[in-house]
């Protein structure tokens, strides 16, 4: 059966009639491909009850294997009063789901689940209101069980409700949802819904996506990232069967063929002349090149007095630059996607998280409307900000259109490392002033990072081929978190955007707020450490008066961890074997979720291998939908960006990407995982905040901190590499 039919089929289950508050229409003023409605103000967008009661979720956000599919779940049966096993969700499918925007930010539910939770808030009054009618009863008397509306005068489902009804309905963001004393499912733990089946081998992934007729596909690309085509020689993979065609458009080459093996074999033979290019700056110098880049604009984030004559005036003066390299998506599985033309129409499977914006990007490098295309959302090996899926699904169109076939074009590995975008290299100078107590009076800081533009990163297909591209430079939203969450009388932050980057840049788990609150956070331990204060003591110093929250992450964390008072670093440093532990704070954005977090680390002082032992984090979102979700996504940020700390750093030429495989991009492994013990703050009356990404931001300068502490020396330069630290201790 094909993928379109399947999940069709989910909104026709037991031949059941599709009920979504309107049945019959037409999509109005819809401006694309559409098979109900999408628009962010309708019922019928968000949820579909069929004649059995059962209930399908319609969210354009997306799972990235962070579980808020899960969430989104639970956020439907809660305000509905339906059973979970009753509920299904349909994502990132432009035909069926709203653009909530892509699936970035740590917003899926801050943003897509609140607008769920008010659709579903504002069917389960006109549902009761309905059953009120019908059993001649005030809405007020009437409760729900099990999608059942009951009173003393009898009962009615949702499915005798809706069923055959033609309902439209527009979302009331103002209807009343349920209390925290009345939730019985959303602020409780509940076993993510993917799991059992990603266990058993059971779920159906991007890759899995078959259609009839469908070929193979693999991108030859450039040895040079700005090499051109010369000649292509197309006889040189005739021998090899099942070639079915060698496609270029412009710098574009790609191969087609009857099996994945034959288009992996053709690709590795096709005799392709390229040109020479040696564009990309020395890597040992990449700092210079990142000062010496054009500025494009220059953003002040705060500016709060005059911090620079604060800090010429002050009783001490710091200052340091700190810096984060290049980073690969790298993910675990390579991009992949399946495009089919059919009856002048384009359907692209991919684990795009981002579908409405690709299939715009599709439209432009197509010269097609957006009405004839859609995208279909599938579940991928994960990229958390955007990998090489939306370029592989590009490919895979190229190709489709190229045979008149449905094409599945994957990536091979050297393919993702090489050509995925990029997490730019990001550069923070700091400056501070302290008076005769060790506080601070004046803060500067500077960054240096890439200009944004719009929310889509180019396709490097639509590049290649010479066809219509957007031609941005991403990311965007990369400033926050320079600003500073503390009560400095006198601060300025500045971002320098910069007019060009070496490599295309993208956004990776929390893009800039990690690079800036790692900066500031261990800026802020040097101030400390020069003042002779504990770390947790001084920052409380600053903290606003009017902004409890953020207090309360400090205090439990030092509690949690056990925090022994004192000031860095430790004043026994002797033996081989060095221990030491630090805090970082974050607020992230400087508006939502709370963060803190403890570091304990090993350092050996012969071979300068570091250690983290255990990681302690207190972590206040709001209200959480699915603690144990939150506490996997928090678990997981540590463990992810341990990796970048420690281990992953993006290696190239003047020509290309050489850290191609597992072995030139390492990542962390099993054995070097801490102990991480979190510890959870609900808030159930408050709003939910995002939790995909803020503890990350806390990870490297934690780290940074504890290494101080152990050693009394500083790494400013990340990653964090045995040689790094031997080297600081042996010129300390």
């Amino acid at each position: 059966m094909n993928a379109v039919l399947d999940r069709r089929a989910i909104l026709k289950a037991g031949g059941a009639l599709t009920v979504t508050f309107s049945v019959g229409f037409a999509p109005r003023g819809a401006a694309a491909w559409t098979e109900k409605p999408v628009a962010t103000d309708e019922v019928a967008t968000f949820l579909s009850i069929d004649a059995h009661g059962a209930v399908t979720v319609h969210i354009g956000k997306v799972d990235l294997g962070t579980g808020v599919r899960t969430g989104f779940m639970q956020i439907a049966a809660e305000e509905l009063d339906v059973p979970m096993a009753r509920v299904a969700v349909i994502e990132g499918d432009t035909a069926l789901t709203p653009d909530q925007g892509p699936t970035y930010g740590s917003l899926s539910i801050q943003n897509g689940g609140v607008q769920l939770r008010a659709a579903c808030a504002t069917a389960r009054r006109e549902l009761v209101r309905l059953a009120a009618e019908r059993l001649r009863a005030e809405p007020a008397s009437l409760r729900v069980e099990d999608g059942v509306v009951i009173g003393a005068q009898g009962r009615v489902s949702y499915a005798e409700l809706v069923g055959g009804r033609a309902l439209d309905l527009k979302v009331d963001t103002n209807a009343p949802i349920k209390p925290p004393e009345a939730r019985r499912i959303v602020g409780r733990a509940v076993p993510r819904v993917d799991i059992p089946d990603k266990v058993f081998g059971r779920f159906r992934y991007v890759y899995d996506v078959r259609r009839d007729g469908m070929l193979h596909g693999r991108t030859v690309f450039p040895p040079a990232l700005g090499a051109t085509v010369e000649a292509v020689d197309e006889a040189s993979v005739r021998g090899i069967p099942g070639v079915v065609r060698v496609v270029r458009e412009g710098n574009y080459v790609g191969v087609v063929a009857e099996t994945e093996w034959a288009a992996i074999k053709a690709a590795r033979a096709l005799s392709v002349r390229w040109s020479s290019w040696a564009g990309l700056p020395e890597q040992a110098r990449i700092w210079e090149h990142v000062r010496a880049t054009p500025v494009a604009q220059v953003q002040v984030t705060s500016d709060r007095g005059n911090p620079g004559e604060a800090i010429r005036g002050a009783a001490k003066t710091l200052s340091a630059t700190y810096d984060f390299p290049i980073h690969s998506h790298a993910s675990m599985g390579p991009s992949c996607a399946v495009a089919e033309f059919a009856g002048g129409r384009l359907t692209v499977w991919t684990a795009s998280q981002a579908t409405h914006n690709l299939r715009k990007q599709l439209g432009l490098m197509l010269g097609m409307p957006i009405e004839q295309i859609r995208c279909i959302y599938l579940e991928g090996s994960g990229c958390y900000g955007r990998n090489g899926h939306e370029d592989a699904a590009a490919d895979a169109a190229l190709l489709a259109r190229a045979v008149g076939r449905p094409v599945r074009l994957q990536w091979m590995r050297q393919d993702e490392h090489a050509w995925d975008p990029k997490g730019p290299p990001h550069l923070v100078d700091l400056r501070a002033g302290l008076d005769a107590q060790g506080n601070i009076v004046g803060w500067e800081s500077e960054a240096y990072i890439p200009k944004g533009a719009g929310g889509n990163v180019d396709l490097t297909t639509a590049e290649l081929a010479g066809l219509p591209r957007e031609n941005q430079i991403n990311p965007g939203n990369i400033i926050h978190n320079l600003a500073v969450p503390y009560t400095f009388p006198a601060v300025k932050t500045t971002c320098h955007r910069l007019d060009s980057t070496p490599f295309r840049p993208s956004w990776i788990r929390t893009p800039g707020r990690m690079q800036n609150t790692y900066a500031n956070e261990a800026f802020i331990d040097e101030c400390a450490a020069e003042a002779r204060a504990d770390p947790i003591a001084y920052r409380l110093r600053s903290m606003p008066a009017d902004d409890p929250r953020g207090r309360e992450v400090l205090e439990r964390v030092a509690r949690l961890a056990n925090w022994q008072t004192r000031p860095s670093p430790q004043s026994d440093r002797s033996g081989e074997i060095l221990r030491g532990r630090s805090v970082s704070y974050c607020k992230y954005e400087l508006v939502r979720t709370y963060v803190a977090g403890v570091a304990e680390v090993e350092v050996n002082r012969r071979t300068g291998a570091i250690r983290v032992t255990r990681f302690w984090c207190t972590h206040d979102c709001g209200q959480m939908i699915n603690p144990d979700g939150v506490k996997a996504q928090v678990e997981g940020n540590i463990v992810h960006t341990l990796s970048r700390t420690f281990k992953e750093e993006l290696t190239f030429s003047r020509s290309a990407v050489t850290s191609v495989d597992w072995s030139t991009y390492q990542v962390i492994t099993m054995p070097e995982v801490p102990e991480i013990i979190v510890e959870l703050i609900d808030r159930p009356t408050e709003r939910p905040w995002g939790s995909g990404e803020p503890a990350a931001a806390i990870v490297p300068s934690a780290v940074s901190n504890a290494i101080f502490d152990a050693t009394g020396v500083r790494l400013r330069s990340i990653p964090y590499t045995p040689a790094k630290m031997r080297a600081a201790i042996q010129g300390a």
